[in-house]
């Protein structure tokens, strides 16, 4: 196996998934107290939970974690929020929308990201107990939710009117 293929990979992963936490966390507070506002919460903590679950498997592995990556990856998200939204201030319906896409851009990776290492679990002695199909299910779940929400957020988005 290489390692150092490996090593990129899963810090790659390990960046992006500090990029869709960061974003699941701000969605979560523009839609607090709203049944998307609590299907994101449950999002967030599994989010969190799966991030501890890849640096436990990266340790397993003996990789190293590349910080720089994971500031790079809040850089990134931060800059993101800078995009034109309709709304010269604020939250707009245009903003709900592309952060349940950019959400679900996310876990799609991670879903592929466990069946990736679930290939090749044999060859990483430490990872043979791990139980991807339940990872991958759970992304899978995460995905489902944000879709339930997904027609009225792009309804709202394009159909009805809104100041600007």
């Amino acid at each position: 196996m290489d390692t150092r293929l490996l090593s990129i990979y899963l810090n790659d992963h390990l960046a992006g998934s500090r990029a869709g936490l960061e974003l699941a966390r701000r969605s979560l507070r523009s839609n607090e107290g709203s049944e998307l506002g609590d299907d994101l919460s449950r999002i967030v903590r599994q989010i969190e939970e799966d991030r501890e679950t890849l640096e436990e498997l990266m340790e397993l592995a003996g990789v190293r974690r590349a910080s720089v990556k994971e500031g790079g990856a809040w850089l990134v998200e931060r800059l993101g929020r800078l995009k034109m939204n309709g709304r010269i201030v604020g939250y707009s319906p245009l903003s709900r929308l592309e952060e349940l896409e950019g959400l679900r851009l996310g876990i799609e990776g991670k879903r592929s990201l466990w069946t990736n290492l679930s290939e090749v679990r044999s060859e990483v002695e430490a990872w043979e107990d791990v139980d991807f199909a339940s990872l991958i299910a759970r992304a899978e779940g995460q995905i489902e939710l944000l879709e339930k929400h997904r027609v009225e957020t792009v309804r709202r988005a394009f159909l009805q009117p809104t100041a600007a």
